[in-house]
């Protein structure tokens, strides 16, 4: 099979653009600080990357069903996952949680 270059940059622009998109719209959905972890943010871009975002958001919601709210009201055009914590939860976790301790190390703060 004849090997293919070029669709790990291309992805790398897809995830840039929806990225760009959904830290306009989410503020006014109330996200108080939105970070992105995971592949994009050690630039390990792969043509089946993903988005992977930790939003901080004041919320009564269980933590299950948290992800629900973004995906439906924003659509994402990528795969996306939103891993959302309230900023308590955040502050409790930090230390302990490793996708919390991955955001803290190399994560990139897209709002807040």
């Amino acid at each position: 099979m004849p090997m293919m270059y070029g669709f790990a940059a291309q992805r790398k622009q897809l995830l840039e653009v929806e990225l760009e998109r959904l830290s306009i719209e989410m503020p006014p959905l109330g996200a108080m600080r939105v970070s992105l972890t995971g592949d994009l943010a050690v630039n390990r871009v792969t043509p089946e990357t993903a988005l992977e975002l930790v939003v901080i958001q004041a919320t009564d919601q269980p933590f299950r069903r948290r992800a629900d709210f973004w995906t439906t009201h924003l659509r994402p055009r990528l795969d996306t996952s939103f891993f959302v914590y309230t900023p308590e939860e955040y502050e409790e976790l930090v230390d302990t949680d490793p996708l919390l301790m991955a955001v803290e190390r190399d994560g990139e703060v897209i709002i807040g």
